[in-house]
């Protein structure tokens, strides 16, 4: 039933803790449709994903709090989000609630003029966190609410009506966000990260107005081949059990009726379809386990069901791979190499290649800056240098550093063969300066070539993508879509100017076979005689190949 709607004329610290939990109640809701918005047709689509577990960290932080200052209940945001920043949009997401809780710092309550001008600070400070700014992203759409904002409150409104002012203005700020970055208007999407802000401003006005949090905007249904399960990189709260059933319906589903008693049993929900069979998706507490199944028994015939203990598989995960990898010990004042890693093959290559710590993350599963401070906070020196080995990583690596008193230094590798090749110049008795300027130029030595499977159709730079193709990136950038996964590393190799490389090496991923690797590095060898050639099980999820081009 919809509760009244209630009318503020400030927030107090109390308010603002519920107006937090509506932001991220509405986020995880529309999670999957903001993973959806991805720009290059490849599963790693995690910016609602990162964006939700940098809310859930910041509000974990007044949870349990009875706070009525909103100025303390802010800064307790704000330092939830920076330790539980993951990729990019988290970052950013952490740096808008930094400057927000500055705005408001000594504050018991604030009216919508100080509301305005911490949204204002907010963008400010966001803008200041990144070094090129690019427009068409999350810092748009954050600026332009501060402008709406400070239009809103010439008049004389209410919390809701302000909400209501910023939240519109949001939409429209999303909705041009293509107009403002080219490559978003090729692949058909809206900015992810802009998206995501918008849900939680909105969740903020849905519980002003006693909406239900739980009812997503769109229904996202996608091909079974593209549905994986059986792993979790992270788990929320409430997430104890993966459960996933292949069923025909026996009536025409209705997918929203479907989706709304799905939400009052678990989360991370997702539906795939194909030649008359659906697969549903969810993650549930453990009371819980079984009601999806029942419920979709009622729906039709069930084919296959697949349950997975999380937190078992988590726990298990970690212990081996601790009893298994092998790290080099660090003596006081030498130099600590922080190094993240999507495969477990690839943690071992890092590790033999002397890296102190590993930290697991890549591709849909981003670390939080809190975990990268750990890796290396309680080491016996103070001298680190972190290899982000992706894109999406570096802004929580550059946050671990900014957190920090001792002397880190982030190096700007976006993939992993980048973060091989500046290993090669490690040494624990050099000097942090000389190595991260050898490093440097170690990565612009080696080419990145990325093997993975379309997740959906669309044209990019002049690549006609058919979803569940191959398709080949080379050094981040998208080249082409393949009916194999041979021909689209051949298309890759097309690519390499043959008299400045020599070496190529072949990271294999989890959802490869070694007996589908074999034939195709034989004839790679067949092909291109004159390289030296080397393959390796990477373990990396999703990505068929991670090639290293030197």
């Amino acid at each position: 039933m919809k509760q009244e709607a209630k009318t503020f004329e400030s927030v107090d610290g109390h308010l603002f803790k519920l107006l937090i939990e509506a932001g991220l109640n509405w986020l995880r809701t529309n999670q999957q449709l903001v993973n959806s918005l991805n720009v290059f047709p490849v599963p790693d689509g995690d910016t609602g994903t990162n964006m939700l577990l940098t809310m859930q960290a910041a509000f974990n932080e007044i949870q349990n709090s009875g706070e009525k200052k909103i100025s303390k209940v802010a800064h307790s945001v704000a330092q939830g989000a920076l330790m539980g920043a993951r990729g990019n949009s988290g970052v950013i997401l952490s740096q808008l609630w930094r400057g927000f809780s500055r705005s408001i710092d000594n504050h018991d309550s604030i009216n919508m003029a100080e509301f305005s001008k911490a949204l204002t600070e907010a963008k400010n400070t966001a803008y200041k966190g990144v070094v090129r700014p690019v427009e068409g992203t999350i810092l748009t759409v954050a600026k332009d609410i501060s402008i709406a904002s400070a239009e809103i409150i010439s008049k004389k409104v209410d919390l809701e009506q302000f909400l209501d002012y910023i939240v519109k203005a949001a939409d429209i700020s999303v909705q041009n966000t293509p107009e403002l970055l080219p490559i978003l208007k090729q692949a058909g999407v809206v900015d992810s990260g802009g998206k995501g802000l918008y849900f939680i401003l909105e969740g903020f006005l849905k519980f002003l107005r006693g909406e239900s949090l739980e009812t997503a905007t769109a229904k996202l249904v996608q091909p079974i081949a593209l549905m994986n399960g059986g792993e979790m990189e992270e788990i929320e709260p409430g997430q104890d059990f993966e459960v996933i059933v292949d069923f025909r319906p026996a009536n025409p589903l209705n997918l929203e009726v479907f989706y709304s008693e799905l939400t009052e049993m678990g989360t991370s929900i997702q539906v795939g379809e194909g030649d008359g069979m659906y697969r549903m998706h969810i993650h549930v507490p453990t009371e819980n386990r079984y009601l999806p199944i029942d419920y979709t028994m009622k729906l039709g015939t069930i084919t296959k069901v697949y349950i997975e203990n999380l937190i078992d598989q988590m726990e298990q995960k970690d212990a081996n791979q601790k009893q298994q990898l092998s790290l080099t010990p660090i003596e006081t004042g030498q130099l600590a190499i922080v190094a993240v890693s999507p495969g477990f093959g690839l943690s071992q290559i890092f590790a033999s290649l002397g890296a102190t710590a590993i930290v697991q993350g890549g591709q849909t599963m981003n670390p939080s800056t809190e975990e990268i401070l750990h890796s290396f906070e309680n080491l016996p020196t103070d001298k680190v240098i972190i290899l982000p080995n992706n894109k999406n990583i570096f802004l929580a690596a550059k946050s671990a550093k900014e957190a920090t008193v001792k002397q880190v230094e982030v190096l700007p590798c976006k993939s992993i063969p980048q973060g091989l090749s500046a290993m090669l110049r490690y040494d624990p008795a050099g000097d942090i300066n000389e190595i991260f300027e050898e490093m440097q130029e170690a990565i612009l030595e080696v080419d990145t070539g990325e093997i993975t499977v379309a997740t959906r159709s669309v044209e990019i730079n002049g690549v006609n993508v058919k979803e569940g193709e191959a398709i080949a990136l080379f050094n981040s950038e998208l080249i082409s879509s393949s009916k194999s996964i041979e021909k689209a590393c051949f298309e890759i190799l097309k690519r390499v100017d043959m008299d400045e490389r020599e070496r190529l090496t072949l990271f294999f991923g989890s959802d490869i076979s070694n007996q589908d690797v074999n034939p195709i590095v034989d004839h790679i060898r067949e092909k291109y005689p004159q390289f030296e050639i080397e393959i390796h099980e990477g373990g990396q999820p999703h990505y068929q190949f991670i090639i290293a081009i030197e």
